[in-house]
């Protein structure tokens, strides 16, 4: 493993996957830096004061079920680098219609006890999948690849491949349990009509029941500084205000590896890319954008429902067709008046997030991709239907747009927060179609980014096994 260049490998890009590919190759040894165009690290997991001071908003990511639950970053002892960990009592919920409501509680008989006829499915279903997700979770949460425990992933996919929709019509009757769980599955940010979308529906919900939908004390942000601690405690490098454009003006190395989505890679001078493999990424495949809008508050949100103040994040929206309908206007480039809203709430458990009796929040809806709609009327008018008087706790608010979203991180590809589409097509073979999609056409470089398998989320897995790739195929 020796080496006369300056590094061994350097990381471009300081997200999530960016620092789990660094810490990776740094545990096997290696010299490393990462370098990031931000005065912070983090990607987009940071923690911002939006709106007035002493209020911290997350500006990208906000609750982090996945990062909890990851095979690697559980592995880390991130604790000892600040972190802590907030389990709001209620991991999520759905607001609906009439001052109604239905909660996804840890414990799923407590769940199902809810819903009616749906009360025996429901836990039936819940049960099930929480006991395979153990089986499973390698195997969803990196490449293509041969399954250690192909029954339990083939009971598991079945289902998973269905559109959301269909799954829904297939499982449960009752409206208020299909809303629960299409308010989960649209996390797909696709129309949900589309196959495989169930599976987001389906991981998201048994990750509540199994580990809860917790998020980082003091901001998301806390989470990627942990991260950026233990990588400097172990001896790696951080420059930070370091933008890169040009390949061959980096730092001498043996590998470099990229926390970009396809977008930034084709703007890249020098970066020896072949030209079928230039078309291949020319090809590929964006989803839709958010809107999004942090609020500073002067008490908590009002709403009707008593068990809607205890639930770390709601989803709204008035029915599961009125999703369905919602999400599929969006990628045929309409917005609905009455969009699903994913809305979390952190100072009701965390304090550190505002001053003393006040309070944030925190919520976006999709929209097309590249729009500079500004839907925070729409997103507000569908809060106020389950918290009538919420404007007027409202004591400031920040918008930011698609163009604005992407502007503050260039990896927000027109407002896209998953780094591509994830449709069947791009979900294990983003961004290009290889049984190693970490790598390019250049034999140096590779992609660590939500553009590459396992996708979106904040979970450290794609830099995860970017590295392992590079250590294979450079270090062995």
């Amino acid at each position: 493993m020796t080496s006369t260049s300056t590094y061994d490998a350097i990381i471009v890009g300081s997200g999530p996957n960016g620092l789990a590919a660094a810490i990776r190759l740094q545990q096997a040894g290696l010299r490393t830096l990462v370098l990031e165009q931000a005065a912070t690290a983090g990607g987009a997991t940071r923690t911002e004061e939006l709106t007035l001071p002493g209020f911290r908003h997350d500006v990208g990511s906000a609750i982090h079920p996945l990062a909890f639950a990851s095979p690697f970053l559980r592995t880390l002892p991130l604790e000892q680098h600040g972190l802590e960990w907030v389990f709001p009592e209620i991991p999520f919920a759905h607001a609906l219609p009439g001052g109604k409501a239905r909660m996804c509680y840890r414990d799923i008989e407590r769940t199902a006890s809810q819903l009616g006829v749906d009360h025996k499915r429901y836990s039936q279903l819940m049960n099930r999948l929480t006991r395979q997700w153990e089986d499973i979770e390698d195997t969803l949460l990196g490449p293509l690849s041969v399954p250690s425990n192909p029954f339990s992933l083939l009971n598991f996919g079945l289902q998973a491949i269905l559109p959301a929709d269909r799954f829904n019509k297939w499982n449960f009757r009752e409206p208020e349990t299909r809303a629960l769980f299409m308010g989960a599955a649209a996390h797909a940010i696709m129309p949900l009509t589309w196959w495989g979308t169930a599976s987001f529906g389906m991981v998201l919900t048994l990750l509540a029941h199994k580990t809860g939908w917790p998020f980082p004390k003091g901001g998301a942000g806390r989470l990627t500084a942990a991260m950026a601690d233990f990588y400097r405690s172990s001896g790696g490098e951080i420059r930070l205000e370091t933008k890169v454009s040009d390949l061959e003006r980096l730092p001498d190395t043996r590998t470099i590896l990229l926390d970009m989505t396809p977008e930034q890679l084709l703007h890249l001078k020098n970066s020896g890319l072949s030209t079928g493999y230039r078309r291949q990424l020319e090809r590929y495949k964006y989803g839709a954008g958010v809107c999004k809008v942090d609020w500073a508050l002067r008490e908590p949100v009002p709403f009707t429902h008593p068990d809607l103040r205890r639930a770390g994040t709601i989803h709204f929206g008035d029915s599961a067709r009125a999703i369905v309908e919602a999400e599929a206007g969006v990628f045929s480039g309409k917005t609905s008046p009455t969009p699903y809203v994913l809305f979390a709430q952190h100072s009701v458990f965390d304090e550190s997030r505002a001053p003393e009796g006040n309070h944030t929040a925190w919520a976006y809806c999709h929209v097309p991709l590249n729009s500079d709609l500004d839907q925070s009327g729409q997103i507000e008018d569908q809060i106020e239907k389950a918290a009538p008087g919420f404007r007027d706790v409202v004591l400031s608010r920040s918008v930011k747009t698609t163009k604005l979203m992407e502007e503050w991180n260039p990896n927000l590809v027109g407002g896209d927060i998953n780094g591509g589409r994830q449709d069947l097509t791009q979900l294990f073979t983003r961004p290009v179609r290889k049984l190693k999609p970490y790598r390019t056409s250049r034999a140096n470089l590779y992609i660590c980014s939500s553009s590459t398998p396992p996708g979106g989320g904040v979970h450290g897995m794609c830099g995860y096994h970017a590295a392992k790739t590079v250590l294979k195929d450079h270090f062995n």
